[in-house]
C-alpha cells in the first residue's frame, strides 16, 4: 500500500497521461499520499483518483495536482506561491519541495489543523499558512509569481489577480457546478493572458470562514 514500488506505479499512470516534468513526478513518487488521507481510505491513497477528506472536501486526483504544479514550473520556476485552499495540504506539501516559499490560505479550520500536523510530520517548516476566505489571497505577502487555486469559483477572484506579479502564473478551475475548466492567467506588461486547459471537477469556491 505504501511501498515505493505502489508509488511508481502512480507516477507511471501520471507520465502515461502526459506528465513530462520530472521534478514534479519525483516528488508526486517520493510524497505518502496515504499521510493525506483518513487510515480507512489509505488503501485507495495511490489510486488516481480524488478521495473525501471530511468537511464536504476532497484531496484532488493526483493526475490534476501534478498538472497544475507542471504548469506553474513551466517557463520560469517560481520561488513563491499562494495557495487558496490548503484541504488535505498534499498539493501544498507538493509544492513545498519545489519552491521556496509557500503561502497557503483555507477556510475551514479543521481541515487547515490536520494538515498542518502532516507539514510538520514530513518537516515542511517553510509553510506559511492563514485562516481566511481564500477569495482575499493574502495581500500582504504578495505580489506572488504564482497563485494556485484548489476550488473553482464562477470567475477568477479580482483580488487573486491584483496579487499576481507581472510574468506570473494562475492557475485555477473556473465555472459552475455542472462544467468546469482549467484555465492558466499570465499576467503581462499589458494585462492577463488567458489560456484554457482542460475540463475539470472541483468543488466550489465558497466564501467566508468555518
Amino acid at each position: 500500500m505504501t511501498s515505493q514500488r505502489t508509488r511508481n506505479r502512480l507516477t507511471d499512470r501520471l507520465r502515461e497521461q502526459g506528465i513530462v516534468n520530472e521534478a514534479v513526478l519525483q516528488v508526486m513518487a517520493s510524497t505518502p499520499r496515504h499521510l493525506f488521507v483518513d487510515e480507512a481510505l489509505a488503501h485507495r491513497a495511490y489510486e488516481d483518483t480524488a478521495l473525501p477528506i471530511g468537511n464536504s472536501q476532497t484531496i484532488s486526483q493526483p493526475y490534476i495536482v501534478a498538472r497544475m504544479t507542471e504548469l506553474l514550473l513551466q517557463d520560469v520556476p517560481p520561488t513563491s506561491v499562494l495557495e487558496v485552499g490548503t484541504g488535505s495540504g498534499y498539493q501544498t506539501a507538493i509544492l513545498a519541495q519545489l519552491m521556496d516559499q509557500v503561502f497557503t490560505v483555507e477556510r475551514i479550520s479543521a481541515l487547515l489543523d490536520r494538515a498542518l500536523g502532516r507539514f510538520r510530520q514530513l518537516g515542511l517548516h517553510q509553510i506559511k499558512s492563514k485562516y481566511d476566505d481564500g477569495h482575499l489571497g493574502w495581500a500582504e505577502k504578495g505580489p506572488f509569481d504564482a497563485i494556485i487555486v484548489t476550488a473553482s469559483p464562477r470567475e477568477v477572484p479580482a483580488a487573486l489577480l491584483a496579487q499576481l506579479r507581472a510574468g506570473g502564473r494562475l492557475i485555477i478551475p473556473v465555472g459552475d457546478a455542472e462544467t468546469q475548466t482549467l484555465t492558466l492567467v499570465t499576467r503581462g506588461d499589458d494585462g492577463f493572458e488567458t489560456t484554457l486547459v482542460e475540463p475539470v471537477r472541483f468543488v466550489p469556491l465558497l466564501g467566508g470562514k468555518l
